[in-house]
């Protein structure tokens, strides 16, 4: 991909994103994600219904006239994005890839963060840490984020979350709102993610195909790991071979699903052909 037909694909993904975090997911992440506390802002005078608790004294004695502090959230956050670039975020059977999905998720996450005023920063993992980008402002500095997003191409197609994790624990020792996406078809990242979750707020973001889920009838068939590049024939007529891939399918899901829970973690599932919108406004709102 030239440097031409990357910029036009930033540009559109900046279009279709920003609109979203401007009129629809600003607010909600405002409300869903705290500052670090509040901070004095200024004094004024009393009004009906003010608490009396905020009386500030000394300028009320000073002026012979009531007056209250005034306090405002000190909003200032980190929200670190975690995205898996390993070979099966490239799989997709309807209009797009995993990937394409995962990283306009991303996008508009990163578009609402910048609206609060917020660092954001990106950590590209496969079974290694592909990319850091270390928390930063900026609209500049998001384009940036979304340029990798798109053009970056991992040096390892396999997956290791519990590598990205133990990475993240490590670089980031102030809280962050972390989120973490990928399809989570891997297991043994319990450990990790119980010591990532108690110094961040982390949210997991499956994002997955239908034809991911379940094996069709349709013959023997040559079959790509997408993670190792090994080919396998797969008879699909076998009820046998069908079963127990939805049981391997449903293990992963319902690791991921009980350990985030288990860690305290949040958990948002979107299938590529579903509305990622509605997931993320649904998950905002429940926390709120």
């Amino acid at each position: 991909m030239d440097t031409k037909e990357i910029l036009k694909k930033v540009r559109k993904i900046e279009i279709k994103t920003r609109r979203l975090s401007d009129h629809i997911f600003s607010g909600e992440y405002h409300t869903s994600f705290k500052g670090r506390g509040m901070t004095f802002s200024e004094v004024r005078q009393y009004q009906y219904g003010d608490d009396v608790r905020a009386i500030d004294w000394n300028v009320t004695a000073r002026y012979n006239e009531p007056f209250v502090k005034v306090f405002e959230e000190e909003r200032e956050l980190t929200m670190m994005l975690m995205v898996d670039i390993s070979g099966s975020e490239s799989f997709g059977t309807k209009n797009q890839l995993k990937r394409d999905m995962i990283t306009e998720i991303a996008a508009t996450l990163a578009f609402s963060a910048t609206q609060n005023n917020d660092k954001i920063g990106l950590l590209l993992f496969s079974d290694q840490i592909e990319l850091f980008i270390p928390p930063k402002k900026g609209k500049s500095h998001v384009l940036r984020i979304i340029r990798e997003l798109i053009e970056f191409e991992s040096k390892s197609k396999k997956t290791d979350l519990s590598q990205a994790l133990k990475y993240l624990s490590s670089v980031l020792k102030k809280k962050a709102i972390v989120f973490l996406i990928s399809d989570f078809m891997v297991k043994d990242y319990e450990h990790t993610l119980k010591i990532a979750s108690k110094r961040h707020d982390v949210t997991g973001i499956r994002v997955f195909d239908q034809r991911e889920e379940s094996i069709p009838n349709i013959g023997i068939v040559n079959m790509i790991d997408a993670e190792t590049g090994e080919t396998i024939l797969v008879d699909t007529t076998s009820k046998k071979v069908r079963m127990d891939y939805e049981k391997y399918y449903r293990e992963n899901v319902n690791y991921f699903k009980d350990i985030f829970s288990k860690c305290g973690a949040g958990t948002i599932s979107s299938r590529v052909d579903e509305s990622y919108v509605t997931k993320l406004l649904g998950y905002f709102k429940a926390r709120n």
